[in-house]
């Protein structure tokens, strides 16, 4: 049955959040109507085991209960100070901010400058030393920038400041999430625009996860001299997270036959469009983890009790990927499938605990009362 009444307990102490599509020919995001062109087993053969101790092999998931609804075309999610949340709706070109313990919710205002259309708009949040960072479509571009916010109920954001201009844009594959890694820099993935030769292209910014100061200059140690481009080869990156070794992993669309997870290093090159999935060809990194579109369509991720989670769009189900070091551990598997909907983003909140955003209300969903939700889960 979709979407349960869920329990609305609340957890008894605010959590730490940790910050933690898409088809050729314009679909996006793959309509869940839309079936894939080939039919692929549903993951790929297992990685090799690591010799090192690995988690259970079995996970479990529950759904505490619900942190708040009626949220309209939700994407990012950030913590603030605290444990309040603040969520971006792609769509209304704004920026929510939510009670970590009650759910209540206040607007703190429009992003001037947004521009939706697509997959574009209002999309990915950070927050570091009282700025509000964001991923956002413009008139001309995707671009990052950062507001002041002083963390009050009752404060506003300040107006943006771009702190990197030019990724390309398009009506789809306009990649958004953002994030701070351990190393204190900024990563940003980006997509395609349906323009394949960009993910090759080390001069766009599309197509690649980025790495930058969070003034927006080129990250020291990066590997390409003066360039924020940190790997290449990508679809439409719209996850990003860290192990606790300080190991990138990130999801990104297929096009008709695999969604994959990869384990980032900087400077290699993934494939797209030359390669889709896992290939085996000198040059090109093979994902850790691949699935069949219509199982996935990933979006946002995060690492929580020794694996990575990973929110499914198309596939509505949530996926969790056991790690040992830099390999799986075990076979992907499955949760909550077709219960909630369409999954946007995952962000850890603290031991076993993470947030899960729905998207149904993103005009692929089916909305039903309440939508869209954060939900709070438990897993192990």
């Amino acid at each position: 049955m979709r979407r349960p009444v869920v329990q609305k307990a609340l957890w008894g102490a605010a959590v730490l959040v940790l910050v933690a599509g898409c088809s050729s020919g314009g679909t996006g995001e793959r309509p869940d109507s839309a079936p894939p062109t080939s039919t692929p087993p549903s993951v790929s053969a297992s990685a090799r085991p690591s010799t090192a101790a690995s988690p259970s092999a079995a996970g479990r998931v529950s759904v505490a209960g619900t942190l708040t609804q009626g949220l309209k075309s939700p994407w990012g999610l950030a913590e603030l100070p605290g444990g309040d949340l603040l969520v971006s709706s792609r769509d209304e070109r704004t920026i929510t901010r939510v009670d970590g313990r009650t759910g209540a919710k206040t607007q703190l205002g429009e992003v001037p400058g947004v521009v939706p259309g697509g997959e574009g708009g209002l999309l990915g949040l950070a927050v570091r030393d009282g700025w509000v960072y964001a991923y956002l479509t413009a008139a001309s571009d995707n671009r990052v920038v950062r507001m002041r916010y002083g963390g009050g109920a009752g404060d506003r954001l300040g107006p943006p400041d771009p702190v990197l201009t030019g990724i390309p844009k398009g009506f789809v594959h306009n990649g958004g999430r953002i994030a701070f890694g351990p190393d204190g820099m900024l990563y940003a993935g980006t997509g395609e625009t349906g323009r394949t030769g960009l993910a090759q292209d080390r001069s766009s910014l599309g197509g690649k996860i980025l790495r930058m100061t969070p003034e927006g200059r080129p990250a020291p140690g990066n590997p390409f001299p003066g360039s924020v481009v940190y790997s290449y080869g990508h679809r439409n990156v719209q996850g990003l997270a860290w192990d606790p070794e300080g190991r990138l992993w990130a999801a990104e669309f297929g096009q008709n036959t695999w969604d994959e997870l990869n384990l980032v290093q900087p400077g290699r090159n993934y494939g797209w469009p030359e390669a889709e999935g896992r290939a085996g060809r000198a040059g090109f990194v093979d994902p850790v983890a691949q699935w069949p579109t219509s199982e996935a369509s990933p979006s946002g991720i995060a690492y929580a009790r020794g694996a990575i989670w990973m929110a499914g769009l198309r596939g509505e189900r949530l996926w969790r990927i056991p790690l040992s070091g830099a390999e799986r551990s075990g076979e992907p598997e499955a949760f909550l499938k077709g219960e909630y909907g369409r999954l946007r983003t995952v962000l850890a909140a603290g031991g076993d605990r993470l947030w899960l955003v729905t998207s149904e209300t993103d005009t692929r969903g089916t909305p039903g009362p309440g939508d869209d939700r954060i939900l709070r889960l438990e897993v192990r």
